[in-house]
């Protein structure tokens, strides 16, 4: 009986422990993914994608896109139900080469830092649209876009020195297709366009010498055509003469440059002729480039934005732009779609630089993700002249996520109740929690 007793004390410590293992093991066993968002309704115009649906990230992609993935499969999952799930924001035209220099852009203090005023926006990847030019652009480069969470593109200035005041922008001797193009090509893929902007004169050499370089470099050209049309320099002429298709118009409803027909209030026939042409039309709001009066018109004509861009800066950011939300919420109080407004900002600006890569939620995509809540109320947005326009939803972000780790969480989505939480406590796992230091 001794025996039988030792024996059976003896099979019972086996059990456990094996059991102990097996439990163990079972809490080492790798996750099928680093982070799952549940629930969500899911916009992704490439993919056609507009249902509810969880997003599955491992390694920096997107794993799945698929119903009921069970949170059980993830290190970390989120719930997103009542939210608007879509690819991480791009916002086409922006200033974001700060420096010591006043009342400057190139590395002056009219640039700002994009980390302050993109993630939390939801915007994972901004384009510069030519602060610097080709001689300062390795600063540019070294200082910003390096050391950014937020994806930083480029278009390089025509002017070699960049985006300045004063007689910067107008020295003609500055302009230099071929260095231009040769900077250009030193950095593929972060150097993604050629921009023109602000030029006062009568000739077209800012516009023949961006063409020579975004032609070498085998990249689209950008045109803020100035302040006012010029004897003997019209839309027209740029579009017909000029530019070639899938270059970029911007400050499209400015409505001081030619682009709006001032008998039917629509789009001038240039801007038509120029879109036949294969030219793309962008917002590029800014602190003075856009009027409701050129704008409702015009879209109500039919002729409605290529992209969505802020033209951000400090002196549009705290007047009627504001950020990329913002500005977005003013085209759905403006009557476009919420599917329109995503693939404005996310798929199209994406297809434009030639980085198809990113605005969108394929499996194997970079894992650039945007989680926004659509507020219900009485909100009224502003154009830069003084006009509002009242609206009954406004975007906002509740988190994003760029290359697969979260970077901005509003509410504490990615969070735990503080009291269930261990001493030790330092955050999430850095395989999807980025939101502390860089």
């Amino acid at each position: 009986m001794t025996r039988y007793i030792l024996s059976r004390m003896r099979s019972t410590a086996v059990l456990a422990v094996v059991g102990l293992l097996v439990a163990s093991l079972a809490a080492q066993a790798p996750t099928e993914y680093d982070f799952l968002i549940k629930g969500g309704r899911v916009i992704d115009p490439r993919n056609a994608i507009d249902g509810v649906r969880d997003v599955a990230i491992k390694d920096g992609r997107i794993a799945a896109v698929a119903a009921n993935i069970a949170a059980s499969r993830a290190m970390k999952a989120v719930d997103a139900r009542g939210l608007v799930v879509t690819p991480g924001l791009i916002d086409l035209h922006v200033h974001v080469f700060p420096g010591e220099k006043l009342r400057d852009y190139a590395g002056g203090d009219w640039s700002v830092f994009p980390d302050g005023f993109t993630l939390r926006s939801c915007v994972t990847t901004v384009n510069d649209a030519g602060t610097s030019g080709w001689r300062n652009f390795p600063e540019f480069k070294r200082r910003i876009i390096d050391q950014s969470k937020t994806r930083v593109t480029a278009f390089l200035n025509i002017v070699g020195h960049g985006m300045g005041s004063g007689a910067i922008e107008q020295n003609a001797d500055d302009m230099d297709g071929a260095m231009t193009a040769n900077m250009a090509l030193q950095h593929k893929g972060v150097v993604v366009g050629i921009k023109s902007a602000h030029y006062n004169g009568t000739d077209w050499k800012p516009y023949e010498q961006a063409v020579i370089a975004g032609t070498k470099a085998g990249i689209p050209v950008m045109i803020d055509f100035g302040g006012n049309v010029k004897a003997g320099r019209t839309l027209m002429d740029l579009f017909m003469t000029h530019l070639r298709p899938g270059d970029i118009f911007t400050h499209m409803y400015g409505g001081v440059r030619g682009e709006q027909d001032q008998t039917t209030k629509g789009p001038s026939a240039a801007m038509v002729a120029g879109r036949k042409k294969g030219i793309i039309f962008d917002v590029g709001h800014g602190g003075a480039s856009f009027r409701y009066s050129a704008a409702i018109p015009m879209m109500k004509a039919g002729f409605l934005p290529d992209s969505i861009s802020t033209d951000l800066h400090t002196s549009s950011m705290n007047s009627a732009m504001k950020d990329m939300l913002n500005l977005m919420s003013k085209f759905l109080a403006m009557g476009v779609s919420l599917p329109e407004v995503i693939r404005q900002s996310t798929w199209n600006p994406a297809r434009q630089v030639a980085l198809e890569s990113l605005g969108h939620l394929s499996v194997g995509a970079s894992a650039d993700v945007a989680v926004l809540r659509v507020e219900k109320g009485r909100f009224g947005y502003a154009d830069p002249v003084g006009g509002r326009l009242d609206g009954t939803q406004r975007l906002s972000c509740e988190l994003t996520v760029r290359d697969g780790k979260v970077v901005y969480d509003l509410n504490g989505m990615i969070a735990d109740p503080w009291n269930t939480l261990p001493a030790n406590a330092r955050g999430g796992d850095p395989k999807w929690d980025r939101t502390r230091g860089h």
